[in-house]
């Protein structure tokens, strides 16, 4: 059986699409799970910043940003001894540190923007719990229908039934339809947290929890066929792509350059 996008079968597909869904779902129960499972009151109110380590150590010369005094002025950071005190994740068993240390390097860990569970704030904030969830729902979506198609502009829309589509084929609207949907999916979390960033506008955290959905089933479609996407697999032959509309593929240069070389 040929599949509709030329190939015989969408097991590398559903293969990419798994692994999405596995780290995704696997960080978001762990996110509830461990700070259920650590001792009441182990991790304290945390303010750090995104994409450093600020709750690395409790007293160093580096990692430590978040437990020294800051400025209660609603901005990043606070003073940690205010907030139940200083905070280590390097001090707690491995797999808890693993899912606190990635939270720490990726998210600001605002607790007013953060859920507790046993008396522990939970490593992430609201809005990346939806992002994972998001991931989780984009990877299931692909791994449903998500095809190869050579390009990742094309693997993106074959989560769309071919014939939905074929107009924007007709009409060639295709990486319009492709990149301009992902980025409307972008688009709410960066409008709610755009304005918290440059207003006084104070988003809730339910908002932050819907938006980093949508923003994560974006994410989650597009991680997918950006893997997914591949040319080897029809042997760098463009006209082996079956396309909506009898749409057709024109390799560039760069690929039939690559394929010369693997000829030789």
């Amino acid at each position: 059986m040929v599949e509709r996008n030329g190939l015989p079968d969408r097991a590398r597909e559903i293969r990419i699409a798994n692994w999405v869904i596995g780290f995704s779902l696997g960080y978001l129960l762990a996110s509830f799970i461990v700070p259920a499972l650590l001792p009441a009151g182990t991790v304290p109110e945390l303010s750090g910043r995104a994409n450093a380590f600020d709750y690395m150590f409790k007293d160093a010369s580096w990692g430590d940003w978040g437990n020294e005094p800051h400025a209660e002025d609603g901005s990043m950071g606070h003073d940690q001894a205010n907030h139940g005190g200083k905070f280590a994740w390097s001090e707690l068993d491995l797999f808890s540190a693993l899912i606190y240390g990635f939270g720490d390097i990726n998210c600001h860990q605002k607790h007013e923007r953060s859920w507790v569970i046993n008396g522990n704030q939970m490593p992430v904030c609201t809005r990346d719990i939806g992002i994972f969830a998001g991931i989780f729902a984009g990877g299931m979506i692909f791994r449903r229908f998500g095809l190869n198609r050579w390009t990742v502009r094309d693997s993106i829309l074959s989560v769309f039934p071919d014939n939905k589509v074929e107009q924007i084929y007709y009409s060639d609207y295709r990486f319009m339809l492709a990149f301009g949907g992902i980025a409307l999916l972008l688009l709410p979390t960066a409008i709610d947290g755009g304005l918290q960033a440059i207003t006084n506008y104070e988003s809730t955290n339910l908002k932050r929890l819907v938006t980093g959905f949508i923003m994560g089933m974006g994410l989650g479609t597009l991680f997918s066929a950006v893997f997914a996407a591949n040319p080897k697999q029809f042997d760098y032959d463009a006209s082996k792509v079956k396309l909506p509309a009898n749409a057709r593929l024109v390799p560039s240069e760069n690929v039939e350059h690559i394929q010369d070389n693997e000829e030789e």
